[in-house]
């Protein structure tokens, strides 16, 4: 199932296939991304991973450069 970028902006954690979609990379990056013990935006529920998705978006536009944030 893919979800369009208005189903994305309505939830707050993302799987790591849904990460993978949204960010258009493999899930081997993706679990490298959430393991990574520096990032703020890797929730842990059990044994699985999320993003939260706001967070996320923080990150990315760090690493991007903009310092655009809401």
């Amino acid at each position: 199932m893919e979800l369009t970028e208005t189903a994305y902006n309505n939830k707050g954690l993302l799987t790591v296939k849904e990460m993978c979609d949204y960010m258009s990379i493999g899930q081997n990056t993706a679990r490298k991304l959430l393991n990574t013990p520096y990032n703020s935006f890797t929730v842990r529920i059990g044994n699985r991973l999320y993003a939260n998705k706001h967070l996320l978006d923080k990150w990315l536009d760090q690493q991007a450069g903009t310092g655009i944030s809401s």
